[in-house]
């Protein structure tokens, strides 16, 4: 094999054997993660076995265990055994633990025993890149996941699965009946055989619908009427698949558009994102300690009370608002046809009627203020707006803040492309 570059014999004997230290270059990022580790007192932290102890088998420095964790981290290794096989092959990981391998158990327990001290360990990461005047633009972008837990679907109850599982009991019973009525009209030996048999699997079925009340019992007597045998905290949650589901946890992150760092994380069971936005951006706004900040979210976390409690805390959203009128849906006008007057608390309507404003009243705790004319009927347009006698158009009454949040993403066409490109990485 001529003129080709040839690699070394490996039955070569060298005198002068190189270093872990020639394979890391200086710019590689297992350096921080070393100085970093180095760096903190992980007793104080909170991590176990920080202090060895007098007698008994030594045991691995807590230092060496998160420095694993955090390269398999950067380089999206979770599994515990794959790590156990990088530490013994990667040349960065024998470097940065000093050609230490631990096996799989010692590094899942300590995942497992560490978890405040861990979390500890990257809120003083955030810490140090915000004393470092890395968050000096105060801009974050926030959204979720779906992550499965250890329960099985079958494992988790709702009020509506356990009516239907009942329903499909009920009938299995009854099936079964009407074939033990039919088994009891024949007389030999084998319609005896299966009498008995239908005899078992209805003392089953019973049992069974037994059991599944008592269930419904238990998820009618919890809060937000839901259980999970094998993981109580996690909950059944819609994915973006149509049809589709996962018995898991709300995943929620908040990352800096400016270096792509995550700022604030939280583990929830909350199914939806809609009562999210304030606390993920009140935690991103801690961290980054800034007096304001942008947070910019999907459509997802619109809510006129989450949207009002960001303004509260110095939070400035921006977050499109869907598309949910009934109106529009029926190829009518939506409320967005209909401009308001705040200096004349009115309503323009497409046909160029005032819609002034006729009462208030309360709905589901928001107060809301009703708007409409006596001038429909004579309305060319009005096939077009309402079927009803007039068109009402109801306003919130700080709905002012939402119209400034739609004018401000207005004037930042490019805000959601920059969430995108921000925060959905960190899932993929």
């Amino acid at each position: 094999m001529k003129r080709f570059v040839e690699g070394e014999d490996r039955a070569q004997l060298s005198l002068l054997p190189a270093r872990l230290e020639d394979y890391v270059d200086e710019e590689n990022p297992v350096r921080v993660v070393d100085l970093y580790v180095e760096d903190l007192d992980l007793a104080a932290l909170g991590f176990a076995g920080a202090r060895p102890k007098a007698t008994g088998r030594p045991a691995y420095h807590p230092s060496t265990l998160l420095k694993i964790y955090l390269y398999g981290y950067l380089n999206r290794i979770p599994s515990s055994r794959r790590l156990e096989r990088e530490a013994g092959r990667n040349l960065e990981l024998m470097w940065l633990t000093g050609r230490l391998a631990p096996d799989f158990k010692t590094i899942a327990d300590f995942r497992k025993d560490n978890g405040p001290a861990i979390q500890a360990v990257c809120a003083r990461f955030v810490g140090l890149c915000r004393d470092l005047g890395l968050f000096a633009r105060a801009v974050a972008a926030t959204d979720g996941a779906k992550f499965k837990a250890a329960n099985a679907r079958e494992r988790n109850f709702t009020k509506g699965k356990l009516k239907r599982r009942i329903g499909q009991v009920e009938q299995s019973i009854e099936r079964y009946l009407q074939s033990l009525d039919a088994a009891d009209l024949q007389e030999n030996d084998v319609a005896e055989a299966k009498a008995e048999r239908l005899k078992e699997k209805i003392a089953a079925m019973k049992a069974k619908l037994e059991q599944l009340r008592e269930t419904e019992a238990k998820v009618l007597s919890t809060p937000n009427q839901q259980i999970s045998l094998t993981d109580p905290d996690a909950r059944a949650m819609a994915t973006s698949m149509r049809g589709s589901g996962v018995v898991g946890y709300n995943v929620q992150i908040a990352v800096d558009t400016e270096h792509h760092l995550i700022v604030a994380h939280e583990v929830t069971n909350t199914v939806v994102d809609r009562t999210l936005l304030s606390p993920m951006a009140g935690q991103a706004k801690a961290a980054m300690g800034a007096e304001t900040i942008d947070v910019l979210a999907d459509r997802g976390y619109f809510s006129g009370e989450e949207i009002l409690a960001c303004e509260a805390i110095g939070v400035i959203p921006y977050v499109p608002k869907p598309c949910t009128s009934g109106a529009k849906a029926a190829g009518r006008f939506g409320k967005d046809d209909f401009i308001y007057d705040a200096a004349e608390n009115t309503y323009r309507c497409p046909a160029g009627e005032t819609l002034s404003h006729r009462c208030t009243t309360v709905a589901n705790g928001r107060t809301l203020h009703a708007y409409w004319t006596t001038r429909c009927g004579d309305c060319a347009l009005k096939a077009k707006c309402t079927p009803a006698k007039e068109r009402v158009v109801r306003r919130w009454e700080h709905e002012a803040v939402i119209d400034a949040m739609l004018a401000r993403l207005a004037r930042a066409p490019g805000g959601m492309t920059i969430r995108r490109r921000t925060v959905e990485h960190p899932f993929e």
